[in-house]
């Protein structure tokens, strides 16, 4: 009994309430452009159904329900996860009764919303925490079962040349070892004025795509302008989608297998904890990390996502006519069963990963 309770409080509490504010967010994007739009909003839920609880605040039930695994905004005449044909009536509040235009920005918004999100956080934390800056060549961190590490660098040894090349700022010495993964380089340091050389392969990092060697720079932080934190903050979340595009592509062709390349909500409730476990802070920026995600994702081509919906409206703007409910009904089954089928294969994973 203990341990049940260890491992609720530990990783399961932690993961609902990132989940949830995440699923908030997702679903106040969509929330606040259909209202703009004139669109009836007929519930705002957080969690799929059955509903637990709720309050009717005008024409929106807003609810909790009782899959944590997701959410929905109900909007009258549109045929989504509640599979409901009978509210397509033609009414000029309906979601169906807007142009095509207005529609694709309501369904975009949820993952803009999510991307906003992250690159909120990021720029917030870029202010609070300044930005760190290269005290030289100077290593401050040594990162375990790397090259670095293997050839003896420590922290507190300064660079002083790579190759013959002199070294006098981190970005020299990261300029060479990005450029060259899988190549043997001469690396000179020195240790409390003592010279000390090696030789070092750097190893490629597929994700990011250039050499490393584990090491990290000896920083100070330096709080930035307003104009330079912000620009700072999208830097961060643009460098974090190239990544996340980057990792999406390896999975795809194979360079990652779906075992060690895809998590899901037993694997994130795991990375969840122990990334409360290094405090708050960390926290928030794991979640800005799973915004991003769940933004960029949300937009797949795929059936019962946003982005199933805009491949529909793209569909319907082409043929110049709107896609029949018939059809829409059968695509948005297919879509919740396919969604469904994937969520518990990456179920199945997590467990297989973790024991």
């Amino acid at each position: 009994m203990l341990l049940i309770m260890s491992l609720m409080t530990t990783y399961l509490l932690p993961f609902i309430a990132v989940l949830g504010i995440l699923i908030l967010v997702h679903e106040l994007g969509h929330f606040l452009t259909a209202k703009a739009s004139g669109i009836r909003v007929e519930r705002f839920s957080i969690g799929f159904p059955p509903r637990l609880f709720g309050k009717q605040i005008g024409e929106t039930d807003y609810c909790i329900s009782a899959l944590p695994l997701g959410g929905y905004v109900k909007m009258s005449g549109m045929i989504d996860e509640t599979m409901d044909a009978a509210g397509v009536k033609g009414e000029p509040w309906e979601f169906m009764s807007k142009p095509l235009w207005i529609r694709a920005i309501v369904l975009f918004a949820g993952s803009a919303f999510n991307v906003l999100f992250t690159i909120a956080v990021f720029t917030v934390s870029v202010f609070i925490t300044g930005v760190p800056q290269p005290v030289g060549p100077v290593v401050g961190r040594v990162i375990e079962n790397m090259p670095a590490q293997a050839a003896g660098i420590q922290a507190g040894d300064r660079i002083v040349r790579i190759d013959q090349t002199p070294i006098t700022a981190w970005d020299d010495l990261i300029k060479i070892i990005h450029n060259s993964p899988d190549k043997t380089i001469t690396i000179e340091w020195e240790r409390n004025g003592a010279p000390m050389s090696a030789q070092i392969t750097p190893k490629l990092d597929k994700m990011l795509g250039y050499g490393l060697v584990g090491i990290d720079a000896k920083t100070i932080n330096v709080r930035p302008g307003v104009f330079r934190g912000i620009a700072l903050g999208w830097e961060s979340s643009w460098n974090l989608t190239r990544m996340m595009f980057r990792s999406f592509g390896m999975l795809f062709s194979g360079d990652v297998s779906v075992k060690e390349g895809l998590a899901g909500p037993v694997r994130i409730a795991q990375m969840t904890g122990e990334t409360a476990k290094a405090g708050f802070g960390s926290l928030v920026m794991f979640m800005a990390l799973l915004s991003l995600n769940l933004g960029i994702i949300n937009l797949f081509p795929i059936p019962g996502l946003d982005g199933g919906h805009l491949l529909l409206l793209a569909i319907e703007g082409v043929i110049r006519k709107p896609i029949s409910t018939r059809v829409r009904l059968i695509v948005q089954q297919v879509g919740m069963a396919l969604l469904l089928a994937l969520m518990l294969f990456v179920i199945f994973n997590d467990f297989s990963n973790i024991f």
